[in-house]
């Protein structure tokens, strides 16, 4: 049990590390958001396609949870241009959960009291912190991040009928590492595009590392845990990638990114406990 609580540490640590790794690559490197995403998912497609040949499975996967892994990792990296990591993460988070709670209604499913208060009390955190005011973060960043949410709790929901996710997961890489040329065509058909050694190694980082190595991790350990339990040790991500951007990046924690995290997290802590009640 020690052995399976330290993995799941790990696995959080990795999943906020992204957030800190991409907002450290652009905004103090000359590394461009499209460049990063495509170093990052190319990264993620060899890690995770070697880990999927060392425990002799083929990638599976699909073109449309490509599609959504893509549409998540660009609006991720182009939302980090204006982003602070400890804000973005609360934003990506919050969106996920929304996502997948909207999906559940769509699929015929009734929450119970409790879930719906949660849902409200995550959506009205959601709207303090994009709220006009001194210390609200840019709207074209926070409405790139929401969406990125939007397209990682698609993914996620994808996820729960491929099969075996370590072979899902290295067929979905591997599927949008050619497609994350087009942003890249695009940024340069702009005039812009740029690349240097220490932002390549970050985005090395968070795409073979914290990417590759954190998701196959996770669903390594996840088989240990409860659906409830996952669920819950996934809500200190936006906590941890905070404390990171405060020790790493040297950003503050405004009072309002507090209001909304305990805002957020509480409201989907909430829904936790009702699909908990429900099981």
């Amino acid at each position: 049990m020690i052995r399976v609580a330290l993995l799941v540490v790990v696995a959080m640590l990795a999943f906020a590390a992204n957030s800190v790794l991409c907002r450290l690559a652009l905004a103090h490197t000359a590394i461009d958001p499209a460049s990063f995403t495509l170093l990052r998912i190319a990264s993620g497609a060899v890690s995770l396609g070697l880990i999927a040949s060392l425990q002799r499975k083929r990638p599976t996967g699909s073109w449309r949870g490509a599609l959504a892994l893509l549409g998540y990792a660009a609006a991720f990296s182009f939302a980090y241009v204006s982003l602070g990591a400890g804000t973005g993460a609360l934003l990506l988070f919050g969106a996920v959960q929304a996502t997948m709670v909207v999906a559940g209604l769509l699929r015929g499913e009734h929450p119970m009291p409790i879930q719906w208060l949660g849902l409200v009390l995550a959506l009205v955190g959601l709207a303090v912190l994009v709220a006009p005011g001194v210390t609200a973060p840019p709207l074209v960043g926070a409405l790139l991040m929401l969406g990125s949410g939007v397209a990682w709790g698609l993914y996620s929901i994808m996820g729960r009928t491929a099969g075996d996710p370590v072979a899902a997961n290295a067929g979905n890489f591997l599927r949008a590492a050619p497609l994350a040329v087009l942003p890249l065509l695009g940024v340069l058909a702009l005039g812009g595009g740029s690349v240097d050694g220490q932002g390549v190694a970050y985005a090395l980082a968070s795409g073979a590392v914290a990417s590759g190595m954190g998701y196959a991790l996770w669903y390594a350990v996840l088989p240990h845990l409860t659906a409830a339990r996952a669920a819950s040790v996934q809500l200190s991500v936006p906590v941890i990638t905070a404390l990171g951007a405060v020790l790493v990046l040297g950003e503050a924690i405004s009072l309002r990114l507090v209001l909304a995290s305990l805002a957020v997290l509480g409201g989907i802590a909430l829904v936790i406990i009702g699909r908990r009640k429900v099981a």
